[in-house]
């Protein structure tokens, strides 16, 4: 089943040009994803019962055409086949021409919050979703893994504060992508409009962690790795372009 939602492009949501920045995308979809959730009993609002959360894995973003302000948006999502304790789910964004101007695709983990560890996911639970097998946003059935860089340039260190941590007491994952820029050149920043976004969550981190986010510029992607403080865990790896 496909699950489709209207938007509105508002001002919390622009940065340069008055144009939709990839924080304001990836939060429309988020929010989504959240909402469909809540139709098959597997939403915020259950996991206080159920003790069974969603716990995103993996992030792939491309934005064709990037949204304006007050651009209204239909944002469409769909989950896809399942592996053993994961699955992924696919987004599209259409403008009002009817437009594909956004494609992203994402992995979550199937969490069981009594046991503390990550869940099998039985057929049907992924069945109440009614999944759309075979089809995909991207070619690619499945995200690649992203190589953490040898070398870095530039590095920024970072305490974690209450504003940053979400429903799960865990940073939340949009501040992953904050802190990523943070971490980039000001040029790089101010400049470049970076239209592909893929983020890889490791391990999480947790409020007043110590943290660094590491800059690197490989293979013409502008590659972030936030990592502990002492570098024994790598909480994520984000790569932009």
């Amino acid at each position: 089943m496909i699950f489709e939602k209207y938007y509105e492009v508002g001002l919390r949501d622009i940065g340069a040009n008055n144009d939709a920045t990839n924080i304001a995308i990836l939060g429309y979809l988020e929010d989504i994803a959240s909402l469909h959730s809540d139709t098959v009993g597997l939403g915020p609002d259950d996991v206080f019962d159920k003790k069974i959360v969603w716990l995103l894995s993996d992030w792939k973003l491309e934005v064709i055409k990037r949204p304006h302000y007050k651009d209204k948006l239909k944002v469409m999502t769909w989950a896809k086949g399942k592996e053993l304790c994961s699955s992924y789910r696919d987004f599209k964004i259409l403008n009002e021409n009817n437009e594909i101007i956004v494609k992203a695709t994402s992995k979550w983990i199937y969490f069981d919050l009594n046991k503390n560890k990550i869940s099998k996911i039985d057929d049907n639970i992924l069945e109440l979703y009614n999944p759309e097998i075979g089809i995909s946003i991207f070619e690619e059935e499945k995200l690649e893994k992203i190589k953490q860089p040898n070398d870095f340039e530039k590095c920024i260190e970072y305490t974690v504060k209450r504003l940053d941590i979400d429903i799960n007491n865990h940073m939340h994952n949009l501040n992953y992508l904050n802190l990523a820029y943070e971490a980039l050149p000001e040029d790089i920043y101010n400049n470049q409009e970076l239209n592909n976004v893929r983020i890889s969550y490791k391990k999480e981190i947790k409020l007043n962690d110590k943290i660094k986010c590491l800059y690197s510029f490989e293979n013409d992607k502008h590659i972030v790795a936030i990592k502990s403080f002492d570098d024994k865990i790598i909480h994520a790896i984000i790569e932009l372009s």
